[in-house]
């Protein structure tokens, strides 16, 4: 039995006061039998660590630097996250690849430096409106998928999360259906299954697209989905630990 996973992508938002009151908060909440992380902007990250210590909610980037050391300005590598306490790291988030370029290729390289380094990457995989309208869904998700199975091979995965995530749904309010959530998440699992059917099993597989309190129970309650990669819902404690507690 796949156990669920809520983690909460803070994107660039928050201030030093807001994060202590958010972190204060959610610790004080009940959150079921849900596994809890929070991945709050790098600056925070070690007020972010320090205050979840001794809780069981884990601290987690929003991306990690594809080489472990040397002149990358403004790249944050595993190993430094690590000592911030991470566990996870988001890599391939659909705002990296549109804002920011990051290829398929390099998504894979970040994911592998995550493995290699003991953080548990979240892969992010997702189509555009324009995508989803063509009919080409499976054909994106399974190409950035195939980024890591075929440079890493299917074990790889067997040491992250992956995060569907469609990008029309993304912080628009427009939600993928439960049916419509549940046949991508069935297509990334069997497209894993085919290689190694006990990863496949094993693997959570989270939905990332404007999951709130009010869609949580019946997007979780799909066979494939364990889980939410949650963006404007995490920054409301309230909000955060209702999507936890509908588990």
């Amino acid at each position: 039995m796949r156990s669920t996973l809520i983690a909460g992508n803070w994107k660039m938002n928050g201030s030093l006061q807001s994060i202590i009151q958010l972190i204060e908060s959610i610790k004080a909440g009940g959150v079921g039998s849900a596994q809890l992380a929070v991945c709050p902007p790098a600056v925070y990250l070690m007020k972010v660590g320090g205050m979840l210590e001794g809780s069981d909610i884990a601290l987690g980037s929003q991306n990690v630097c594809d080489q472990s050391s040397g002149a990358y300005t403004g790249e944050v590598s595993a190993q430094m996250l690590k000592e911030a306490g991470c566990s996870y790291a988001i890599v391939g988030h659909s705002e990296r690849r549109s804002l920011y370029l990051e290829s398929d290729a390099l998504v894979a390289n970040r994911y592998a430096m995550a493995v290699e380094s003991g953080l548990v990457p979240i892969l992010c995989l997702g189509e555009t409106l324009e995508e989803r309208q063509s009919g080409v869904t499976e054909s994106v998700v399974g190409r950035q998928l195939d980024a890591v199975l075929e440079k890493f091979g299917v074990d790889a995965i067997a040491k992250g999360v992956i995060a569907y995530e469609p990008v029309w749904a993304i912080g628009t309010g427009q939600v993928a259906t439960p049916e419509q959530a549940q046949m991508v998440h069935e297509f990334i699992r069997g497209k894993i299954s085919a290689l190694n059917s006990d990863v496949a099993s094993k693997v959570q597989i989270l939905y990332g697209g404007s999951m709130n309190p009010g869609n949580a129970a019946e997007l979780l309650s799909q066979a494939d989905i364990d889980g939410g990669l949650i963006g404007g819902a995490s920054l409301k404690a309230a909000d955060f630990l209702a999507i936890a507690q509908a588990v």
